[in-house]
């Protein structure tokens, strides 16, 4: 029986750990390092315990520190999470010495799962299908060459004991194989200690599609559908959804059989994930198993109403699972966006500083739309650089995919986060693509959308006028505010108004009357019945348009307003036509010339300054490292 919890993680997996103990009445214990002493899943616990320095090799990796914290407290059970310890074998087995329950798969399943090479081997015994390449190890560049030639160009180079995108390259020829295994090598050794390369084939136009698993001690094993997780940067996942808009039902059943078997050819109990690459013709072939609960967890629990915490605590005491196959119904569509402290406009670089307002959507269920936001943040609280900069996972659901996108896009639009960097318009961006909407979708889909980075989205008319409305509106209920309350004012609002809005250096002439209920708009060739809800000096707005209601982000600016909506920020200056025409001679203000000065495009730690005073510098030439 699990009395006390200990979740040997940080952030939002704590939270979300924590909110399910406290569901089944059992006590939680939270870790901290000195980056997060203030941060909510300490203030989430019914306690706490310090376990050191920022760096994670000296706080949450530390075996030794979290199996103290326990005898502590007396936690007779640990949560991993994912990432840190989560698929340490090392972990599981101290735990186990020192009567700890882990919540989470055997040693031996961990272990066999944990390395890519004996994984595979232990899918093909299995009768998993398999991607085809080379199970034995690379001795050096030129038989990768020689593998690569035997398999058949394109080839993915792949770190054995790697994870997260890193010690994985492409190649499409030899020198790129040659390139790509030195690449791989070098990678997967600093950043797993291990330098073990292994080639399989590269499947063209694939999808990443993976199937959730959840086994019990007595043999029981289910699947419960599978997740698409395509939407990828850098082989990180960015947008995930269940189910897949691509699988039909015989290849899930088929997907969900093979996983199944794989989870017991191996002893496997608790959740689990085993990851797919699916061709165009719906051949699905096995990557890997995470011995573990993934990020995207939420969307599965979405569709199934399981709770995959509570399952995993109930097998940790030996439980049998209480539903059968037959059982599981797949339930409406639910969509995930990953929110990053990240500025999608400078490559994705990280960003780090303090959440100044960060006001999510409120979380609700109905009976047709459902949001959900797991986070680890607060308003006031920081984002450091010493963790993954993930903020929230922003959830919806709905009936359909369709009205889950729409649920998404709207769920975005009210997400408002300032004082960092955020990708907050990517998310919105690939939300309302016309390709991700139709469900054509691989894992290439943001580099062949996105070849140049992202750029921003530009707005079409409808936004445009929607924007306008909005900057239109609430300069006009600031006009009557000041006429109201001042009696000095010599020019009381008239009835009708006749104004210019601006949009960069583009002027449309528009008029705005009072009625009953709102407004009647002329803007440009369009009019229309408006009405908002807005209070004077608040950050959201929500406009009506003919009965379609928008979320609109509000900034002030001098003249107008910067406003978001759809990933699309804009500035609209309202004024009157003098103003507008004088507006015109303005010179454009140019950004501040910053070439003379050595700028650090991202956040790190310095390790080593590379030039001494005096010396001469080369153009490129690298005068500091940084991790």
């Amino acid at each position: 029986m699990i009395k006390k919890i200990l979740v040997a993680n940080r952030g939002e997996i704590a939270c979300r750990v924590f909110k399910t103990a406290k569901k089944m009445n059992i006590q939680t214990v939270a870790v901290y390092s000195d980056a997060d002493e203030n941060a909510l899943h300490v203030k989430m616990a019914d306690e706490a315990v310090y376990i050191g320095a920022s760096a994670a090799s000296e706080s949450y990796l530390s075996i030794d520190k979290i199996i103290t914290a326990c005898k502590e407290t007396g936690a007779n059970a640990v949560h991993p999470g994912y990432g840190f310890l989560s698929e340490r074998a090392e972990f599981c087995e101290r735990l186990a010495a020192e009567n700890i329950i882990f919540v989470g798969p055997p040693v031996k399943a961990i272990e066999a799962m944990g390395d890519k090479i004996t994984s595979k081997k232990i899918a093909q015994d299995a009768n998993v299908s398999t991607v085809p390449g080379h199970m034995g190890l690379i001795d050096d560049a030129q038989h990768a060459v020689a593998i690569s030639n035997k398999i058949g160009y394109p080839v993915m180079i792949k770190a054995s004991a790697g994870g997260g995108g890193k010690g994985m390259r492409i190649a499409w020829n030899d020198e790129e194989a040659l390139e790509g295994f030195a690449r791989s090598k070098s990678e997967a050794a600093s950043s797993f200690g291990d330098d073990r390369i292994f080639i399989e084939k590269f499947i063209v136009e694939p999808r990443h599609i993976e199937i959730q698993v959840l086994a019990d001690q007595h043999g029981n094993c289910v699947y419960l559908g599978e997740r698409e997780c395509s939407i990828q940067r850098r082989n990180q996942k960015v947008i995930e959804e269940a189910p897949s808009p691509f699988l039909d039902e015989k290849t899930r059943a088929a997907m969900g059989e093979q996983s199944c078997a794989l989870a017991q050819a191996v002893g496997y109990t608790s959740a689990g994930t085993v990851e797919f690459i699916v061709d165009k013709e719906r051949n699905f072939y096995f990557l890997e198993m995470n011995t573990r609960l993934q990020v995207e967890h939420p969307v599965t629990e979405l569709i199934t109403g399981i709770d995959l915490v509570e399952q995993m605590i109930r097998v940790a005491t030996g439980e049998k699972l209480n539903f059968k196959q037959n059982s599981i119904k797949l339930n409406g569509w639910a969509m995930e966006s990953r929110l990053y402290a990240e500025d999608p406009y400078r490559n994705f670089l990280p960003s780090i500083g303090r959440l100044t307002r960060y006001r999510p959507p409120a979380e609700s269920v109905a009976k047709e739309c459902i949001v959900r936001n797991d986070t680890g943040v607060f308003e006031g609280g920081e984002i450091s650089m010493f963790y993954d900069p993930m903020i929230a996972k922003l959830c919806t659901w709905s009936t359909d995919r369709t009205k889950a996108i729409c649920a998404m896009e709207t769920a975005l639009d009210r997400f408002e986060i300032e004082g960092i960097g955020h990708n907050l318009p990517f998310l919105s961006a690939v939300m309302g693509h016309t390709r991700f909407k139709s469900g054509n979708i691989t894992t290439a889909f943001i580099d062949e959308e996105y070849p140049n980075g992202f750029e921003g989205v530009i707005p079409n008319d409808e936004i445009l006028t929607v924007l306008s409305a909005t900057a239109l509106i609430i300069t006009r209920m600031k006009m009557q505010r000041i006429s109201e309350r001042d009696s000095t004012f010599d020019n009381p609002v008239p009835q009708k108004d006749n104004l210019v809005t601006r949009i960069g250096r583009k002027n449309t002439n528009v008029t705005i009357s009072d009625k009953k209920n709102g407004y009647e708009i002329s803007l440009g060739n369009k009019s229309f019945l408006a009405s908002i809800k807005y209070e004077l000096g608040g950050t959201l707005a929500e406009l009506s348009i003919d009965g379609i209601l928008h979320a609109i982000k509000v900034a002030p600016v001098i003249g107008g307003y910067r406003l978001r909506l759809r990933g699309v920020e804009q500035v609209v200056r309202v004024m009157n036509s003098r103003i507008a025409e004088l507006s015109d001679l303005m010179p454009d203000k140019l950004p501040a010339d910053t070439s003379k000065f050595l700028l650090c495009p991202m956040p790190g730690l310095m390790v080593s300054i590379l030039v001494s005073e005096g010396d001469s510098l080369a153009v490129d030439e690298i005068i500091m490292e940084f991790e």
